[in-house]
């Protein structure tokens, strides 16, 4: 057997493993971003009689019998809830409309005319073009219903897109919160964790060692017991603000809890790491006497390390900073429990729409938003990375 086979064998077992529990859900989590299968499953009849007409046409006549039939079926068989929930987002409060209404037709007598007029009796919105406009918009097997809503757009009963109402924007705003936070996290990590990179690389013995220690010790306790141990700390009677008072720094206590600030402290507590170690692998590999033959020159101090001693920490710090960011965008735990309702983060609302109103459309189109992101940040990082090189080389 060949080396490549060798390696290759060796790797198959991660690589099965990588493709069954992470590339396989993922590819299925995001489908969902673009599946239409609950409105087919349940109003069927209703999809065909509503073939060839489009919004500003009469309602063909054969709708409405087709719809009551879909409505008792699909409330026999269990698969009307799903569908009402799906219409809901586009037609506010229908759900229990259509719930009430399945009832309504499964109790008729025999002979009951369903017409335009007996759904109009009901609500007036189940014989209006704008809902069955949202039904035929939902016919499947696909539709960019999700994605446009992750991005506060909306199709119009016409088929337009058109940016949402004002009160319905949402989410690019939190992305645009989730990246603030996570640049400015990424920058206060920067500024800390430097001096301790280059502190490490100086360090030796003993002396070395405990510094490690000391910035390992994150890694060996729960992120949920750290984010915890900051709201002890940083509520108003915490030991933070008891300190401030007793130090005459502060007049009274200050809001450092639940609002952006507590956010920021305690992400950077939990990401330093991930900004020192990098930064750290780098440093120690670059021989002392660089500094010392920069100032045998005439260079002063600042101008040995800025013109010297940074180009050389710069790939440390650009792996640091994509590390440190990349994993700042994802973060739910820390700002859900420090942060205020004005600071929650992008994955707080994919989170809420799989574990509490089970709109997994919206939520597989924000995460697809946040991991396109993601992956556009690292792009552009490397493509930077690989310009620098070729100016070093050049």
């Amino acid at each position: 057997m060949t080396a490549p086979l060798r390696r290759l064998g060796l790797l198959a077992p991660a690589l099965a493993f990588l493709g069954v529990f992470f590339l396989l859900p993922l590819a299925w989590l995001f489908s969902l971003a673009l599946r239409e299968a609950e409105v087919p499953r349940a109003l069927p009849r209703t999809l065909v009689a509503l073939q060839g007409w489009s919004h500003g046409q009469p309602l063909p006549a054969p709708l409405f019998p087709a719809f009551a039939q879909d409505l008792v079926q699909a409330r026999e068989a269990q698969t009307l809830a799903d569908a009402a929930r799906r219409l809901n987002y586009a037609v506010d409060g229908v759900r229990s409309t259509l719930m009430r209404a399945a009832r309504s037709v499964s109790g008729a007598e025999q002979g009951t005319a369903f017409d335009a007029a007996y759904f109009e009796a009901i609500a007036p919105v189940l014989a209006s073009p704008g809902f069955f406009a949202a039904v035929q918009q939902a016919r499947g097997p696909v539709s960019a219903f999700y994605l446009l809503g992750a991005l506060d757009l909306r199709l119009t009963s016409e088929g337009s897109v058109e940016r949402s109402p004002p009160e319905q924007r949402l989410y690019l705003e939190v992305l645009q919160r989730t990246l603030g936070v996570s640049a400015a996290v990424t920058l206060a990590c920067l500024l800390m964790g430097f001096p301790v990179a280059a502190l490490l690389a100086r360090s030796q013995g003993r002396v070395a060692d405990l510094l490690m220690v000391l910035v390992m010790l994150p890694f060996w306790t729960s992120l949920i017991v750290r984010t915890a141990a900051w709201v002890v700390l940083l509520q108003r009677e915490g030991l933070v603000n008891g300190l401030l008072l007793k130090l005459g720094i502060v007049g009274a206590p200050l809001d450092l809890i639940y609002n952006r600030t507590g956010v920021l402290i305690a992400m950077t507590h939990v990401l330093l790491p991930f900004m020192i170690l990098p930064i750290y692998n780098v440093l120690k590999d670059i021989p002392p006497n660089y500094l010392r033959a920069a100032a045998s020159l005439g260079a002063p101090p600042l101008t040995a390390f800025g013109r010297v001693y940074l180009p050389l920490a710069a790939p440390g710090i650009a792996a640091g900073a994509l590390m440190v960011f990349i994993l700042a965008l994802g973060y739910y735990i820390t700002p859900a429990l420090v942060g205020g309702g004005g600071d929650q983060m992008l994955s707080y609302f994919v989170a809420k729409y799989t574990t509490e109103t089970g709109n997994w459309g919206l939520a597989a189109a924000l995460g697809a938003m946040l991991l396109l992101t993601t992956l556009a940040l690292y792009a552009v990082s490397q493509r930077l990375s690989g310009a620098r090189r070729l100016a070093v080389t050049a």
